[in-house]
């Protein structure tokens, strides 16, 4: 276009010029003259005549020439067109074609979007308003095909936007509005694949991709869909809250029975260790009769069976065994009493027998 724009600058002057000269000679002016040898002056008779030649052929030039220049930008293509027949394809480039029988077609060949508005129904019913994209391309390689079924690119367009519409139509009537609603992801999926099934070689174009953009519902009909999620919501809740409230049962079940068995441990561990100490204090008593009982000159034997030792006191016979038992027992209390005694003397002293009685006091501070 630039080389045409050029030329025909350059013609127009050409034109301008050798009119303007035509002009002056046919009016008889002498716009220069010319002198020949003999130094006389001799006008040019034909000299307007051929400036009159010369400024129609620069205005032809300037018709044909600059305006057969044709220009094919990136990202289009042109169909040339003979005398209304589509015969040629013209890519990116210049090319010099003559602009009276020979027309340009320009049609856009990247990637094209395609917004479609529609209103359909669900399978239960449920009136929607969706918003529908489309991204095509046309097939370069069949631009005549295009050009003599469609007549353009917008013709093509339409008919793309007619047959997504009635697809998107089609598939989302075997859904019904909670199943769009939930599954909207698959819904798409499905219209694309119908989509691009319908749009086959026939229509000269490539369907890259069909995405469901927007899905309206009814006023009343979102109202149940919200109520619904909140009922959900709810429910969940409830059912965190009571799942909650038993895992801290169970928690708290679970330490009761710690606690519980723990509480057993050390009522064993009591129970044995008072095992433990009245068996050592019984051990102890039996060392401390036997130690007595040799202190006061009673004969003691001794005999070993596993780990334990046993011991065997000669008291003797009859009465005389019993008086030196009781002798030993009554010795053994008195040394016990000895162990215990702070070394304070009894305000009373009774008994027929000469035993020491240990008053309680009836003053708590003496």
């Amino acid at each position: 276009m630039t080389i045409g724009i050029i030329l025909g600058f350059v013609f127009a002057i050409a034109f301008v010029i050798c009119a303007a000269l035509a002009v002056l000679f046919l009016t008889g002016k002498k716009p220069f003259a010319m002198r020949r040898s003999g130094g006389a002056t001799v006008r040019k008779p034909l000299a307007g005549g051929l400036s009159a030649g010369a400024a129609l052929v620069a205005f032809i030039l300037f018709l044909f020439i600059p305006f057969s220049f044709h220009t094919v930008n990136a990202g289009e293509i042109a169909v040339v067109k003979h005398l209304g027949e589509a015969r040629s394809v013209r890519t990116a480039g210049t090319y010099f074609d003559f602009w009276i029988t020979e027309k340009y077609d320009r049609y856009d060949s990247k990637v094209q979007n395609l917004n479609i508005n529609a209103n359909t129904y669900s399978k239960d019913g449920q009136s929607m308003d969706i918003l529908i994209n489309v991204q095509y391309q046309m097939d370069v390689a069949r631009a005549l095909e295009i050009a003599n079924n469609y007549g353009s690119l917008d013709a093509l367009s339409v008919k793309i936007k007619s047959v997504t519409e009635g697809k998107a139509k089609a598939v989302l009537a075997d859904y019904s509005a909670m199943e769009v609603i939930e599954n909207r992801a698959t819904a798409t999926e499905k219209v694309e694949e119908a989509v691009k099934a319908a749009i086959d070689k026939g229509y000269y174009a490539t369907i890259n991709t069909v995405v469901l953009t927007n899905i309206d519902f009814t006023a009343a009909f979102e109202k149940t869909v919200e109520d619904k999620m909140i009922a959900e919501q709810e429910k969940l809740k409830a059912q965190y809250e009571k799942e909650t409230a038993i895992i801290n049962a169970d928690k708290e079940l679970e330490v009761a029975k710690k606690q519980a068995e723990a509480k057993i441990e050390v009522a064993k561990a009591d129970a044995e260790a008072q095992k433990l100490i009245a068996s050592a204090e019984a051990y102890a008593t039996k060392i401390k009769i036997v130690e007595l009982a040799r202190s006061m000159g009673y004969t003691v034997t001794s005999t070993t069976e596993g780990e334990e030792t046993i011991y065997e006191i000669e008291w003797g016979t009859g009465a005389e065994a019993e008086a030196s038992k009781k002798l030993l027992i009554e010795y053994m209390e008195y040394l016990e009493y000895l162990a215990k005694w702070d070394g304070k003397l009894p305000q009373v002293v009774t008994g027929d027998n000469g035993n020491i009685m240990i008053p309680v006091p009836t003053n708590p501070n003496n």
